[in-house]
């Protein structure tokens, strides 16, 4: 350990040591408590939720993507060489609809595209996380690909189930190639996922005609459509054999448009085979996925996997009734007289062995997340509750934020 090294643990260490006094201070820990099961990472996450007084910590620092700086750290502490520094952004679930049925998506759309233009330094590339469309109409995509195509680096892309049901991907994948996909950049493995192209046919018995398809499907009528979000064996396999030459300390980084966990099954919060997924994944220190779909902000941790939820540019959707994962810090509750509130996009930087990912959400970049219980979507529903479903509870791996 070189000595550059040696003096960021050290700062590490004082800064883990405020944390606990302050924390100590305000009652949520006792002298000389132990805390068997914690790890460093996600001691930091509570720490960082709770202690907003701590000294040299801004209002900035305290959101929940400083959480992902930390972890970077600790997990490439001992790699060698490090990272190259970059920053990637990404824009998901815009539900473009034809410009003259709805010109209010196409403008948060294109705000998203001009701020990530703006941005200096620049960005290395961009991922579309899927749900570009609205009724999967090629009017809609197409609009999609004239808007996304105004970004000045690469951009990827993974669907969604409203780019897809209509025609079952032909027009998706003629415009934006096959997922999964996946590339190596500056000492990170991305893969892009595919969660919404499996689901178990609802249609032919019924002699569906394909608008009567991709109706059900974009008004999330789970009781017809069923669970039709996951990954399947063939896709498992390959994000398996894609994994076989990484090394198990070298950080990756997952695109999925659903969450590859068990948030809320009824509105397909989820994927169906995310045990099987996280089994493949587990082996790996340092994984992330972000994922969309869901609309809102999202952090969970299970094992060495940290699942975070990205922004829509369309609109949020409210938390679900159970199944918030217990280390999402939930964020304000929007004002509904206001299109632009709590939506935006996500910018992540990599940067000496560490990435940040910041909510670049439109009206409240300075208070995201609620600090008061009247301000909060989560504890103001009294039907919401933080913490893992019974199968996540059930299940072998180790659901973090349970401690």
């Amino acid at each position: 350990m070189n000595r550059k090294e040696r003096m960021e643990q050290q700062r590490q260490q004082e800064r883990l040591e405020e944390v606990r006094d302050a924390l100590r201070k305000r009652e949520l820990l006792e002298p000389g408590i132990s805390m068997p099961g914690m790890s460093r990472r996600t001691f930091m996450h509570k720490s960082l939720m709770f202690a907003g007084g701590v000294a040299g910590l801004s209002t900035a620092n305290l959101w929940l993507p400083i959480i992902n700086t930390f972890d970077m750290a600790f997990a490439s502490e001992n790699a060698e060489g490090g990272i190259n520094n970059f920053r990637f952004a990404w824009i998901s679930d815009t539900h473009l609809y034809p410009e003259d049925v709805n010109t209010r998506f196409v403008e948060k759309a294109k705000r998203a595209v001009d701020e990530i233009n703006a941005l200096d330094p620049p960005v290395d590339f961009v991922v579309m996380g899927g749900d570009l469309a609205q009724l999967g109409d090629p009017v809609e995509l197409r609009l999609g690909k004239e808007i996304m195509d105004e970004l000045e680096v690469d951009v990827y892309y993974i669907p969604g189930e409203h780019d897809w049901y209509l025609d079952m991907g032909e027009t998706f994948v003629d415009l934006f190639g096959e997922s999964p996909w996946t590339f190596d950049h500056k000492g990170v493995r991305f893969i892009g996922l595919d969660t919404i192209s499996r689901a178990p046919d609802y249609w032919s018995v019924t002699n569906m005609s394909p608008e009567e398809r991709m109706g059900h499907m974009a008004g999330l009528d789970n009781s017809v459509t069923g669970p039709w979000a996951g990954l399947g064996r063939s896709q498992r396999d390959w994000l398996e054999s894609t994994l076989n030459d990484w090394d198990r300390d070298d950080p990756v980084v997952i695109f999925s448009h659903n969450p590859l966990y068990e948030y809320y099954p009824p509105w397909n919060f989820w994927v169906r085979d995310w045990r099987e997924t996280l089994e493949i994944l587990r082996p790996f220190n340092n994984v992330t996925d972000f994922h969309g779909h869901t609309h809102q902000v999202l952090y969970n941790e299970i094992d060495n996997i940290r699942l975070i939820g990205m922004l829509a540019t369309a609109w949020p959707w409210p938390y679900a009734p159970e199944g918030v994962p217990p280390m999402t810090r939930p964020m304000t509750r929007v004002d509904p007289g206001d299109h632009f509130d709590g939506l935006g996009w996500d910018l992540m930087t990599f940067q000496d062995n560490r990435v940040e990912h910041e909510y670049m959400m439109w009206r409240r970049r300075d208070h995201i997340f609620a600090n008061r219980p009247e301000d909060n979507a989560v504890t103001k529903n009294p039907s919401i509750k933080l913490q893992p479903r019974v199968a996540d509870r059930m299940w072998t791996g180790r659901y973090r934020g349970t401690d």
